[in-house]
């Protein structure tokens, strides 16, 4: 409430100086201190321990340095045996009425206490049970997720791994390119070479052709019919003179 106030008072008077900078600064300071931002010290499950019903044991260990062990039991009777003589407290009817509602309650806790408790740790228990599947639920599906997580950081990291194989298969598809035509050009190149190669062979062929030709058409024309019948009458005697060799060495 104190808050809301100093943040209403310090709208009016923002426009006031350094009065209303300073006002605005504590209703900050109000909203975000140190301490509301402290975690919170978890609930115990059980009370503390007490003596006779009502008396907590932290007051008993706080008086035994002092006073010993039964320092706690004189300093409760002190108290009452000086209330009482100083009448500060009149017993009266409603003490023994206060006395027997006491008793009704003490023995009612007495009778029905162990079931009444019995009966809260169940309930209590099945909470915490709801309330322990609720977190083994999320637990198991934040696992799951971290898990998944995981899983994804490791396929993000062999992304690279792939990413490089696709690199070296790009690579080599580019260079099986690059030598295919390469063989190609090869090829192209060397059939055009053999082309000329065999345009030459050719060229050579039919020079020898004509010049072989040309020769023999010469020397044909330079034989005169007298040397073509005295070339003819020679073969013939030749072929005489063999004939009758050959006849010789048969009959031989």
């Amino acid at each position: 409430m104190l808050s809301r106030l100093v943040l209403v008072s310090a709208n009016s008077l923002k426009g006031s100086g350094p009065l209303g900078a300073g006002l605005i600064q504590a209703s900050r300071s109000l909203k975000t201190s140190s301490q509301s931002l402290a975690p919170l010290p978890p609930l115990p499950e059980k009370g503390g321990k007490v003596r006779h019903g009502i008396f907590p044991e932290e007051l008993f260990q706080l008086l035994y340095p002092k006073t010993g062990v039964t320092g706690p039991y004189m300093l409760g009777t002190g108290l009452l045996l000086y209330m009482l003589s100083k009448e500060i407290y009149v017993i009266n009817h409603e003490t023994f009425v206060a006395a027997s509602i006491c008793g009704v309650i003490i023995l009612g806790i007495k009778k029905f206490g162990p079931s009444v408790a019995a009966y809260a740790d169940k309930l209590n228990e099945e909470k915490v049970a709801k309330f322990q599947e609720v977190k083994d639920v999320a637990m198991s599906s934040l696992t799951q997720a971290i898990e998944d997580e995981k899983k994804e950081q490791w396929r993000v990291e062999g992304r690279s791994m792939l990413f490089d194989a696709k690199r070296n298969n790009a690579a080599m598809l580019l260079e099986t390119n690059y030598r295919e035509r390469l063989h190609m050009v090869t090829n192209e190149v060397k059939r055009r070479l053999d082309y000329q190669i065999a345009l030459q062979h050719l060229h050579r062929r039919m020079e020898q052709e004509h010049m072989v030709n040309w020769v023999e058409k010469s020397v044909v024309g330079s034989i005169t019919p007298q040397q073509e019948k005295e070339s003819i009458a020679k073969c013939i005697t030749d072929l005489k003179a063999l004939a009758k060799a050959t006849q010789a060495k048969a009959t031989a």
